[in-house]
């Protein structure tokens, strides 16, 4: 097993070994969270993403070219990477889906206060983080 990572991260030389280890496995993790967040409500999608573009980089050629031309994502992270923003489409969308299901959630399944206004604090935070970030015309994706 050491030798396969070894013979992954070889090309890393300026980083140490341990690093680019650690580098891979939260690169693994944060793009299992990102695919789970696709499915999961309040799971944000794009900051693991992002997440595991950046681990990867620091630890595997192979695997950053993997995501960033991945066939259903990697157009959106080169965008958000050249600071082209993400299409109105995709925002309305995610706002609709995140505030469609934090509602549900909140008025039908969860019980406690406290999680409830979690839930919502955590819609407004994604809210405002889609606000902020430039929104890109259609021609630009």
């Amino acid at each position: 097993m050491i030798d396969v990572l070894q013979r992954l991260l070889m090309h890393r030389k300026n980083s140490s070994f341990l690093i680019r280890v650690i580098c891979l496995c939260a690169g693994w993790l944060f793009t299992v969270l990102a695919f789970l967040g696709v499915f999961l409500p309040l799971l944000p999608t794009t900051p693991f993403l992002l997440g595991a573009a950046a681990c990867f980089y620091r630890s595997s050629d192979r695997f950053y070219h993997w995501i960033m031309d991945n066939k259903y994502f990697g157009h959106y992270l080169r965008n958000y990477q050249a600071g082209k923003g993400i299409p109105l489409r995709i925002k309305i969308l995610a706002l609709a889906f995140t505030w469609s299901s934090t509602l549900f959630s909140a008025i039908v399944i969860v019980p406690w206060l406290w999680l409830k206004i979690f839930l919502i604090a955590i819609s407004v935070a994604v809210t405002i983080h889609l606000s902020v970030i430039k929104t890109s015309r259609s021609d630009e994706t």
